[in-house]
């Protein structure tokens, strides 16, 4: 696939001066350091969700990724484009997480298309930041990335992520376009009760993480019957840290009222609860699990249900799961939904 050098060389740049910001590695570039700290509070205001903590995270991660070495092997599986005019791609983001729509944004231009995005009013402020910073250095970029609040017009493909009920808009009002539309989706883990103490620990982080907001936080788990849960509240005890936002703990408390008064059976350490549940999504402060007989049955289920899943966490017990740690730090081909953007556009 051919890429416009000097474009993916703004995004090696940006990756580079995010890894450096959030090591604290450089004072190289204090405007633009300023910026980024100035905008990473005003985006905590915003959005009570969006701790310094959570928000240095998802910028570290496209540090990490935006290096030339990775975009460069990302990219070379695709064929040679031969479009000669770009395409002007509405992107519709969500706001659950920091920079959610970084992904979408990236694939548009590195594919030589436009962008027009819509933001979330939850998630505002970052990624302007970020364009502003490609623009910086790479000035064609001016012409390519628009950011609206009216109503998107003039484009010719559309990728939207909502939630189920907004899909069913998005299906209608943009289904005559090329699109790309994405609804709700969780991620599992599954414990067979061999596993460590380090890994339930990294499990946390698969729950914990963005305070369980993203569509690849684990929502649910699957355990062998009889399972103690003893082991897992240990090795979890390190995230206690959320008792200091209120924000999550008035969700556990509402939800812990709620679960009491409906007399359902819970597991609780006092900042999670577990409950027992066939669903996926589970609310805030809140982990449903299910029993599970044999890991045949399991994975047969899973298989018939996978549309439903975005990520599966295991020690590698069940077929197409991922380690335990690994949900918040997906490769640049781990694509939402398991559609490819990247082909998506090139066919455009």
């Amino acid at each position: 696939m051919t890429v416009d050098s000097a474009i993916l060389q703004a995004f090696v740049k940006l990756g580079n001066f995010l890894v450096d910001f959030c090591d604290n590695k450089s004072d190289a570039n204090p405007p633009w350091n300023k910026r980024l700290q100035e905008t990473i509070i005003t985006a905590g205001h915003q959005n009570g969700w969006f701790t310094e903590d959570n928000v240095l995270h998802a910028l570290k991660q496209w540090g990490g990724l935006l290096s030339q070495e990775n975009l460069q092997k990302w990219l070379s599986k695709y064929p040679e484009n031969d479009k000669s005019v770009a395409k002007t791609v509405a992107i519709i983001m969500a706001g659950n997480i920091p920079l959610v729509g970084f992904h979408d944004f990236i694939c548009v231009l590195l594919t030589g298309n436009k962008v027009q995005a819509k933001l979330s009013s939850n998630d505002n402020v970052l990624l302007p930041f970020l364009a502003d910073y490609l623009i910086n250095e790479n000035s064609s970029l001016k012409n390519k990335v628009l950011f609206t609040n009216e109503r998107l017009q003039d484009f010719d493909a559309v990728i939207a992520t909502g939630s189920n009920n907004t899909g069913r808009y998005f299906e209608y009002y943009f289904g005559k376009h090329p699109n790309i539309i994405r609804k709700n989706r969780n991620s599992i883990g599954i414990l067979s009760g061999s596993e460590t103490k380090e890994e339930l620990t990294l499990l946390g982080e698969d729950i914990f993480r963005y305070f369980g907001l993203g569509c690849r936080s684990v929502s649910k788990l699957f355990v062998p019957k009889s399972y103690d849960f003893t082991g897992f509240f240990e090795a979890i005890f390190e995230f206690e840290w959320v008792l200091n936002s209120s924000k999550y703990m008035n969700n556990y408390d509402y939800n812990k009222a709620v679960y009491l008064m409906s007399d359902f059976k819970l597991f609780d350490n006092n900042f999670i609860l577990l409950k027992e549940d066939e669903g996926y999504g589970s609310p805030i402060g809140t982990l449903f699990y299910e029993y599970y007989d044999t890991e045949t049955e399991l994975n047969a289920k899973l298989r018939s249900q996978k549309d439903q899943l975005q990520c599966v966490v295991s020690n590698g017990s069940v077929e197409g799961s991922i380690s335990f740690g690994a949900t918040q730090q997906p490769s640049l081909n781990d694509y939402a939904d398991g559609v490819d953007t990247i082909k998506f556009l090139l066919e455009l």
